[in-house]
């Protein structure tokens, strides 16, 4: 860029348009993705300001990398690496933190989870960084004599590639490889039953009968391939989709949940705080399917289909 002398200890102005822009635009990015994971976050707005600040931090690094490599200054762009680890840092700071807090909540997170949640907030800290990184690339190289025309150019290359890193990075839901609907609870003596699956002999007591018979709500999951039966019968995704529904409708008495051996079909039932049933339906389609749980079943085709 013009005026670009950094040597003399000021900044350009160019520069400070670069600095700034690219900042704001990493930290816009952020800001953006904190609502996808409010249901995640152990507290809020305490949550938010935590995570916004290293969003921020991110942004300025992205930022401040451009104008480092335009001067020459090698040894600034290293403080790179020392971001990543600090990132990785905000990982196990939250995996720490939501594991302190499994014994506080209705039902257990699981380890699945809470590792999917921390990998979350670790590359979301990314996001703000490439954005901050392309947007100040992107202001270099047009280096229009017009700020604006400059800052647009910024904001343009940032929104569209934090765009291609959301959609990059989305991941399914139980709803988009699962049927999920109400189930049918029966009672026959201490054994409850939900669509005909088993899933418990721990209503001994007539209370306990009464409590599910008239309170109780259940959901059936349907795997759409069978395939999908890899994903749905791990424990830790199970564990995931009783834990949300849980958090979404609280628990007045009992909360289970039941694999079908035979069709793959996963049972979650509960006596509710609030009997929503369209509520809990929801919850369990927009569940995350977990990483660890995960598995291609087009890549294991392909790899098979490769040794033959």
């Amino acid at each position: 860029m013009r005026g670009e002398n950094m040597g003399n200890g000021f900044i350009s102005k160019e520069h400070i348009v670069l600095i700034v822009t690219a900042t704001i635009l990493g930290t816009v990015s952020r800001l953006l993705t904190l609502k996808e994971d409010y249901r995640q976050y152990p507290s809020y707005p305490n949550g938010y300001l935590i995570h916004l600040l290293t969003g921020f931090v991110a942004a300025a690094l992205g930022a401040v990398s451009i104008p480092a490599l335009m001067t020459k200054n090698f040894v600034a762009v290293t403080f790179l690496t020392v971001a990543i680890q600090q990132f990785r840092d905000v990982r196990k700071m939250e995996r720490d933190s939501l594991k302190d807090l499994e014994n506080t909540e209705f039902t257990y997170r699981g380890d699945a989870y809470i590792d999917g949640i921390s990998k979350t907030f670790e590359a979301r800290n990314y996001f703000a960084l490439i954005v901050a990184f392309v947007a100040g690339l992107a202001v270099q190289l047009v280096n229009n004599d017009k700020v604006w025309i400059n800052v647009v150019s910024g904001a343009v290359a940032g929104i569209i590639v934090h765009f291609i890193l959301k959609r990059f990075s989305k991941g399914k839901t139980v709803g988009d490889i699962a049927t999920v609907k109400e189930g049918r609870i029966e009672i026959k003596g201490s054994e409850l039953f939900v669509d005909g699956i088993y899933v418990t002999n721990q209503l001994g007591t007539e209370n306990a009968q009464k409590i599910f018979k008239n309170e109780g709500i259940a959901v059936v999951i349907h795997p759409n391939e069978p395939h999908y039966r890899i994903t749905l019968d791990n424990f830790g995704q199970r564990q995931a989709i009783l834990f949300e529904t849980t958090r979404a409708l609280g628990v007045k008495r009992y909360h289970f949940t039941r694999k079908d051996f035979e069709n793959g079909t996963v049972v979650i039932t509960l006596v509710p705080i609030i009997p929503e049933l369209n509520k809990f339906i929801e919850t369990v389609k927009n569940t995350p399917l977990l990483e660890s749980a995960k598995k291609s079943h087009a890549v294991m085709s392909t790899n098979m289909i490769g040794k033959e």
